[in-house]
């Protein structure tokens, strides 16, 4: 497989070929952040249950969670039984979201650049970035890249696909409710520039959406 475009005809019977709706993804994306905040409910639910039946009992409310599509869903459900406080919460969900995208962005880069030479230079692993994996992965490249040419990176998408089918919330929360859903694009990049040998932090956030602001700060490496 390759970045380039297959061309036809498309043999469906071949048995080495890959076909794939590409709204696969966003369907994930839309249950991956509540089923995240449930899970890790759940779990906090059963490991602090001091029987066996109260730990059966405690994620009931949670199925709330299932149609929802926002933070502030999963803040309503179950909010009389949750242990976790907000920042809690939001640290043990993020961790479990940010590295689910970090073990896909390694197998993205594993399978799609092996016929490429390594990348000598990080600026060079960041337009790779920009342009190939963000079409890969989002079917778009990314519309500005700048840097301070001192470790620092601020990638923009005027119109990022994960967000784009978010409507706006006319209570104005609309923005902070986007935001764990940026979390594991987060890991998805950070993944990516590991597998390429560069250590990083990625940041993401939205001012208006669709868009978002992904912040690369690459780290020294060490000696």
């Amino acid at each position: 497989m390759s970045f380039d475009q297959p061309m036809p005809p498309f043999n469906a019977g071949d048995p080495t070929a890959s076909f794939l709706s590409t709204s696969c993804l966003d369907f994930l994306l839309i249950e991956l952040v509540p089923m995240t905040y449930r899970v890790t409910n759940e779990l906090d639910a059963a490991s602090s249950s001091s029987s066996p039946s109260s730990s059966s009992s405690s994620p009931a409310p949670e199925s709330g969670t299932h149609g929802d599509r926002s933070r502030g869903a999963a803040d309503t459900a179950g909010a009389g039984e949750r242990r976790l406080d907000e920042d809690e919460e939001r640290d043990a969900v993020f961790f479990r979201l940010e590295g689910l995208g970090y073990r896909v962005g390694l197998g993205l880069v594993e399978r799609f650049s092996r016929d490429r030479p390594r990348f000598n230079d990080t600026l060079d692993a960041i337009k790779f970035v920009c342009k190939d994996l963000w079409m890969l992965v989002f079917k778009k490249q990314v519309d500005n890249l700048k840097t301070n040419h001192r470790g620092v990176y601020v990638l923009t998408d005027n119109a990022f696909r994960p967000l784009s089918r978010m409507s706006t919330d006319p209570g104005g929360h609309a923005v902070a409710r986007a935001e764990p859903f940026l979390w594991f694009p987060c890991g998805i990049v950070r993944g990516a520039l590991a597998a390429m040998g560069i250590a990083a932090t990625v940041q993401a956030e939205t001012n208006e959406l669709p868009g978002a602001v992904f912040q690369i700060k690459t780290l020294p490496s060490k000696q």
